[in-house]
């Protein structure tokens, strides 16, 4: 049900006499998104959202939570509602699909002003019209704390490119530059040095991801085998294609692409850089594979979709993930974030 409320009123719950009204609440959120698109028949409003759509749909569900995906010293509501529909439309891109509809769930703690609140939809409907993408709905909830969200995105598809299709002789690729994201929220958790320019391009990659929507949709067209997106590092979704395809992968250490700034911040703080990129996550890339003759077609088509792209290795008969770098091969172990890891 589409802005539904659940429970008492968020005024109830602030413990003043000025609190949140539901119902004024919801007018001053919706008002923030840009008009539908003209394939939403029913917009918010009514029970339920009604879209005109046809053939195959992917479907995602994100969830951000305050204190796990962000803190409110780190980052502005806006760049939280910007972040979170970035990364739900990121797994979209990972399928060769094309964002059309969003579903925003929201729970409300009472140390957030509703002046917050609402500028989270801000970066919502910055994300959403950037994206193409209509908001259609969502639900609004009181809670004692954190707050978070979840977004459920959809996307039209016509050739789902899963992680389940690398095959041997296949070459593997990255889009973009890697560590960024990780590198950036080291730096917004206090951990500052090099220079204020690197400093201010990290923070920056870390607020603002870029889905790589356009070059997913080319991948897909042209024939590539797998895909997926950098959530929780390379080496995280490296395994999970080995694993899905049967395959081995074997990439080579020095031609992963790390953002220049990352190199220069990992030397001031005595880190290899590539440990951001294998094990960071969150630079919402995509990894995949592809046969030789569509990799060539990529490489042309990723100028044009404004996509910087770097084969880094092939696949190969076997299993795991296996790193070449300074003439030694190691086995590159599933590293990434993990939620339930203790």
């Amino acid at each position: 049900m589409l802005w539904y409320w659940q429970g008492q009123r968020l005024g109830a719950l602030q413990g003043g006499d000025v609190g949140m009204d539901e119902f004024a609440l919801i007018r001053s959120l919706v008002a923030k998104l840009p008009p539908p698109g003209a394939d939403v028949l029913v917009p918010i409003g009514d029970d339920c959202a009604v879209v005109e759509g046809s053939g195959r749909l992917a479907m995602t569900t994100d969830a951000v939570v305050e204190g796990v995906h962000f803190r409110r010293d780190t980052m502005s509501p806006p760049q939280v509602g910007y972040r979170a529909i970035a990364a739900a439309v990121s797994d979209i891109a990972a399928m060769g699909g094309q964002p059309a509809w969003i579903t925003v769930a929201l729970a409300v703690p009472p140390s957030w002003p509703q002046d917050d609140v609402v500028a989270i939809y801000d970066g919502v409907a910055e994300a959403a019209a950037a994206f193409g993408a209509s908001v259609v709905g969502g639900d609004v909830v009181s809670t004692q704390g954190p707050l978070w969200m979840s977004i459920t995105a959809l996307g039209r598809v016509e050739r789902p490119v899963t992680r389940a299709g690398a095959r041997p002789g296949d070459v593997l690729f990255v889009t973009g530059n890697l560590g960024g994201s990780a590198a950036g929220l080291d730096i917004l958790l206090g951990r500052r040095a090099g220079s204020a320019i690197a400093q201010a391009v990290l923070v920056e990659r870390h607020r603002r991801p870029t889905p790589r929507i356009a070059f997913g949709r080319e991948a897909a067209r042209l024939g590539a085998t797998a895909l997926d997106d950098i959530s929780d590092g390379l080496a995280s979704e490296l395994n999970e294609i080995a694993e899905a395809s049967g395959v081995r992968l074997l990439f080579e250490g020095d031609r992963v692409p790390i953002q220049p700034e990352v190199t220069e911040y990992a030397r001031a703080v005595g880190k290899d850089p590539l440990e951001y990129a294998l094990f960071g996550g969150e630079d919402y890339e995509l990894v995949g594979t592809a046969p030789r003759d569509v990799f060539a077609r990529l490489l042309a088509v990723a100028p044009v979709v404004g996509t910087p792209l770097t084969a880094i290795g092939r696949v190969e008969e076997g299993d795991g993930v296996v790193m070449r770098r300074d003439g030694k091969l190691s086995v590159i172990a599933r590293r990434g974030y993990n939620h339930f890891e203790r």
